[in-house]
């Protein structure tokens, strides 16, 4: 044996490169131990090669140890797990008996764990509004608002917007101001209604012009928060 690279790589001598078969790639804080272990017991050894698949080898020490079973059943190496035998015995029992590696709080893993990520709920909407038609008659209708403050802090000043799905006009409205254009309606509190506290609630009333169906708007959003419907 020529070198040894880390605690399952050695140069072989005539300079071959090989990988020790049947061992698993040392965690980063057990780096370290597993080399000290296969450099004092590999090197300048006559120590018996055999391949058991290209760039693979299976290392038998002078008095017939294998190497692998013997790194595994230390605790200084990891079983890849593929033999299903006794380097996975040797591996239980090494565990069992926190030998080596398994003495050191150091993950055994050669691979970091994936990070756990997860999704934040989206916030819980501040407001809950319900639309109602109080009356229609032929053309015509009249409606109320009310949107209640679930925020739990207190709203000073607002705007509350909505879209008209039948081609609805707001033709007069009362306890705030009104701006529309074309189905999308924009209504501000009047200086004594924008005050809303928590829990609490404001209405606003209004006349509107239809034709054919008068839906409920689906949707509305109270100072660009969308809110509830109820």
């Amino acid at each position: 044996m020529r070198a040894v690279l880390d605690g399952r790589t050695v140069d072989l001598a005539d300079g071959t490169r090989a990988r020790i078969s049947l061992l698993a790639e040392p965690s980063s804080c057990a780096a370290a131990a597993a080399l000290e272990f296969a450099t004092k017991t590999l090197l300048d050894k006559d120590v018996r090669v055999s391949s058991i698949t290209p760039g693979e080898v299976s290392l038998v020490l002078p008095d017939g140890t294998d190497f692998a079973l013997l790194a595994v059943r230390s605790g200084m190496m990891r079983t890849s797990g593929v033999d299903g035998g006794p380097l996975t015995e040797a591996e239980t029992k090494a565990q069992q008996a926190k030998l080596g590696l398994w003495s050191q709080d150091c993950p055994t893993s050669t691979s970091p764990p994936a990070p756990i990520t997860t999704t934040p709920p989206p916030p819980a909407p501040p407001c809950v509004v319900v639309y109602r038609v109080n009356s229609e008659w032929p053309g015509a209708f009249q409606a109320e608002v009310t949107v209640r403050n679930v925020s739990g802090a207190l709203i000073n000043g607002w705007t509350l917007r909505w879209r008209f799905a039948d081609g609805q006009t707001v033709t007069q409205l009362w306890n705030a101001t009104v701006s529309q254009s074309g189905a999308d309606v924009t209504v501000t509190n009047a200086a004594y209604t924008a005050l809303i506290v928590p829990d609490g609630s404001v209405s606003v009333g209004f006349n509107g012009s239809v034709t054919g169906p008068n839906s409920a708007p689906a949707a509305f959003t109270l100072n660009g928060a969308p809110c509830t419907t109820g």
